[in-house]
């Protein structure tokens, strides 16, 4: 007699631990150029625009070939193409040393967005491979804090990387690119290694928990196919879908603004040195692992999600507010930590409110469409700092410009439950 619980959390012991390293090893190469732009931007004499631009183009590349990259997925393997995806990524991460002018920089985050697309959507992919509809929300929502906890871990490696300026020849920001790149393209192979394409090809498992897999997810497979197919066109016709992609950019742009621009935002009112500027952005990451984990367990103890996404993206909003007019180092430090805890705070109800919401076949293309969209914000955040900052001299209007998409994302979201008829394939 299988215990669901038992084969559940030995799914969640094999699985999720390894997924977990992979996508920090994702989100800090993503990120990592804003803690080498300490060092990058006064050695190549670039400006906030030309720095923000260039942080932002990895989504242009991320938008375009994400689509293109599932479908090769599907053809070849979500194993195969993750390890695949890895490799390419890691190498293009580390060749950033090699960057000498504003051109290399935009081509190789551009061409570094490319060879990552498709790798969240990928893993989600494998995830339906093993865990069943009523426990993949909490495997997703494990695998997901990766993206708080990898600044946490990427604040004090890049300030501790960066301190190895001059050492080799090389300078800080060179070191950290090449030596952040390397493990993703190690985890690649080891990716071959480790992960078994599915059940069926996994030695830990005994023949009746294969068995009592594959008969689950055939079950849901199959009523899946009594609703029909949603395709791409017909998520584009979508109001429903539209709107919440908007909810979604709106919080990504604060997401990656913050992300990609938080090191010199503390080196700009601490004055410290690289090294420290390291560990200290180190504490909204961890705030906002805390805040995850909380947040997510409030909306899945009360089975409620908008009001969660919507004060979730109030309290981003008063905490860029704050550190926008905050004076005191430790007070602005506190308030872009509050910041975080609304930012990331919203992922884990947002999404399982778009689950909710697209009721069955709808969540595929829907939610594909929502992440592709939504991740242009990407692009928009750090660019959007970058302009302000250029004008202005300063960060004070940035954050200000910044804290107005998550509050117009909370407005939009308390509109939206007034509607709540879920859209179905």
């Amino acid at each position: 007699m299988i215990s669901e619980a038992d084969l559940y959390s030995k799914l969640t012991r094999r699985l999720i631990p390894f997924m977990f390293l992979l996508y920090i090893v994702s989100y800090l190469d993503r990120i990592n150029v804003g803690f080498a732009a300490l060092q990058l931007n006064a050695a190549l004499s670039f400006d906030p625009a030309v720095f923000g631009l260039g942080a932002g183009i990895f989504f242009i590349g991320y938008f375009i070939f994400e689509i293109p990259s599932n479908l090769i997925m599907q053809r070849v393997g979500a194993r195969v193409w993750i390890a695949r995806i890895l490799v390419t990524w890691g190498v293009i991460s580390s060749a950033m040393m090699f960057v000498n002018g504003p051109l290399t920089f935009y081509i190789l985050r551009f061409l570094l967005g490319l060879a990552e697309a498709g790798f969240f959507p990928g893993m989600i992919l494998y995830l339906t491979y093993w865990f069943p509809a009523e426990a993949r929300g909490r495997a997703v929502a494990r695998f997901m804090t990766a993206t708080a906890m990898a600044g946490v871990i990427g604040g004090p490696v890049s300030g501790l990387l960066l301190g190895m300026d001059g050492i080799g020849g090389l300078a800080g920001w060179q070191w950290l690119f090449l030596m952040e790149g390397l493990p993703a393209v190690v985890l690649g192979f080891v990716t071959l290694a480790y992960l078994p394409n599915d059940p069926k090809a996994a030695a830990w498992l005994s023949a009746e928990e294969k068995e009592w897999i594959e008969r689950k997810l055939a079950a849901e497979h199959a009523q899946v196919l009594q609703h029909g197919h949603v395709s791409l066109r017909g998520a584009l016709g979508s109001g429903r879908v539209w709107t919440l992609s908007f909810i979604y950019f709106s919080v990504i742009i604060s997401f990656y603004g913050i992300s990609l621009w938080l090191p010199q935002i503390v080196q700009s009112f601490s004055g410290m040195s690289d090294v420290m500027v390291g560990f200290v952005s180190a504490i909204p990451y961890l705030a906002a692992v805390i805040g995850m984990l909380l947040i997510g367990r409030s909306s899945d103890s009360r089975g409620e999600r908008r009001r969660h996404v919507a004060m979730s993206a109030l309290i981003g909003t008063a905490g860029l507010a704050a550190a926008a007019f905050l004076k005191a180092p430790a007070a602005e430090l506190a308030a872009l930590a509050v910041a975080a805890v609304g930012i990331w705070g919203t992922l884990g109800p947002f999404w399982a409110m778009s689950s909710q919401i697209l009721k069955g076949t709808a969540a595929a293309a829907g939610i594909a469409l929502i992440n592709s969209v939504g991740n242009l914000g990407g692009f928009a955040g750090p660019y959007l700092i970058g302009v302000v900052r250029v004008r202005t001299n300063s960060f004070t209007g940035a954050l200000i410009a910044l804290a107005l998409f998550p509050l117009i994302g909370a407005i939009v979201t308390v509109f939206l439950s007034g509607r709540s008829k879920p859209v179905n394939g």
